[in-house]
């Protein structure tokens, strides 16, 4: 039993901060509601987003509110503090922390103590100093980045459709993508897709004037469906015309032209940049062990190695793989970080009620994508899927893992509206600047959009 009440802080809102508190609601409920335990949760942002939706949602295949968890919903016995977590001084148990209000109040900084630590913040966007790249290119980690992203695309299409000169034309038609992993093909696979079918409606633009590249510097793609699929979905992407760029990268894209390491320049207001992400800044503002690559150093039952009460999971977390040779550790993705969060929960448990812990071991099954609607690629449990069945087993898979019945019905529902009903293909680009109209009226400039957007 616990003794005294147990403050448990958890830096990050995402998978493994989202599930870590929704298991220890259910292991610790009696513990919660004598006041024993108290559990703190602090999120930059008030949801946790599903990232696996992310293209869908870029497509309009799902509206942007299902793909994010309301986590005041979900997490009706802990507290959510919506701030950021600037700095943590594990030795004092002490971590320093800005809100909305701070801001608001032109204060300081301020502190919160607590008597157990989960860090759990995940990863940010791996950029390189390219020229350009901060100007003009956009990320696809966040559902605001995909919707705006979908948005741009047909704000692309209606400027191509009203020019007269073909150089702007062209270089609206152009979308470059760089990063072969799972963000940046299937962000691909679906947004050509959706493009493809917005064609239809305008009078002057057809499929084949649309330029889409895919750039990666390694020699594959896909990496985690295996080689022969890699292969099968690099065909696939080139027979609908996607010009598909291996040991290749991208040099610079100043003043909207992508330069890329093989010569090609193409001159285009579209560069989506997913290559890759690294450790979130908040891990080296810590007293806590990182490994060489920036990554908390932790213990096969999710504790960090030499840190007594702090723990952690996910992309933060670098945590042995007892079911691979020595040395090795577990991927970060999206399946270990939501099994990872499930025995971290359940180990935090067991140690503020004296209990023998229990060590994660997980075999990596396998992984499935989808490239467009009806198409994807998947390779699970030894057996490899193409086309339409990968790309069932990729929305099935996926509606499984959604938290809450509540988000699954809703999800499943606009699947099956999306299948008797045709696709929206309006923009709302005006979404990412809602006051400037107003401003237009009340005398002044309405914002411009460094990326071409309105």
């Amino acid at each position: 039993m616990v003794k005294e009440r147990a403050r448990i802080l958890i830096v990050g809102g995402g998978y493994v901060g989202m599930y870590t508190a929704l298991r220890l609601q259910r292991q610790l409920k009696p513990e919660l509601n004598r006041g024993e335990v108290e559990i703190t949760i602090v999120s930059p942002d008030p949801y946790m987003t599903y990232q696996p939706f992310l293209p869908e949602a870029a497509a309009g295949l799902i509206s942007p509110r299902h793909v994010v968890v309301p986590l005041r919903r979900v997490l009706g016995q802990c507290r959510i503090i919506i701030g950021e977590v600037q700095s943590i001084d594990h030795a004092k148990r002490t971590a320093t922390l800005t809100t909305l209000a701070t801001e608001e109040e032109g204060a300081g900084a301020e502190q919160i103590t607590y008597d157990e630590l989960v860090l759990a913040p995940g990863s940010i966007a791996r950029t390189l100093p390219i020229p350009g790249l901060a100007e003009y290119a956009i990320g696809f980690k966040t559902v605001e980045e995909a919707i705006g992203l979908r948005n741009h695309v047909i704000e692309q299409m209606d400027i191509a459709s009203s020019t007269r000169d073909p150089a702007i034309r062209d270089a609206a038609l152009t979308f470059v993508f760089v990063g072969g992993g799972y963000a940046g093909v299937e962000a691909l696979g679906e947004l050509e897709d959706m493009a493809r079918y917005a064609a239809r409606f305008y009078h002057n633009v057809k499929p084949e004037d649309m330029k889409w590249i895919l750039v990666e510097a390694s020699d594959r793609i896909l990496p985690e469906v295996g080689e022969e699929m890699g292969r099968y979905t690099v065909s696939q992407l080139r027979r609908r015309n996607i010009d598909v760029r291996l040991e290749t990268r991208l040099n610079s894209c100043a003043d909207r032209v992508a330069v890329l390491s093989d010569g090609a320049r193409f001159p285009t207001r579209t560069v989506v940049w997913t290559a890759g992400v690294k450790p979130h800044p908040i891990l080296a503002a810590t007293d806590l062990p990182l490994n060489e690559r920036g990554r908390l150093k932790c213990t096969p039952q999710l504790a960090i190695d030499g840190a007594p009460h702090a723990w952690a999971a996910g992309d933060a977390a670098a945590v042995p793989d007892v079911t691979a040779e020595p040395g090795k550790e577990t991927a970060p993705n999206a399946q270990h970080a939501v099994r990872q969060a499930k025995v971290l929960g359940d180990n935090l448990a067991h140690t503020l009620r004296g209990e023998p812990l229990e060590t994660y071991s997980h075999k990596y099954v396998g992984s499935v994508a989808s490239l467009g609607l009806h198409k994807g690629v998947a390779h699970v449990y030894g057996r490899k899927l193409r086309g339409y069945p990968a790309w069932f087993m990729h929305r099935v898979y996926h509606l499984s893992r959604v938290p809450t019945f509540n988000r699954k019905a809703r999800v499943l529902a606009e699947w099956t509206l999306a299948g008797l009903f045709k696709r929206e293909i309006v923009s709302l680009g005006s979404l990412e600047h809602p006051r400037a109209e107003f401003e237009l009226a009340a005398g002044g400039k309405p914002p411009t959009d460094p990326k071409g957007s309105s």
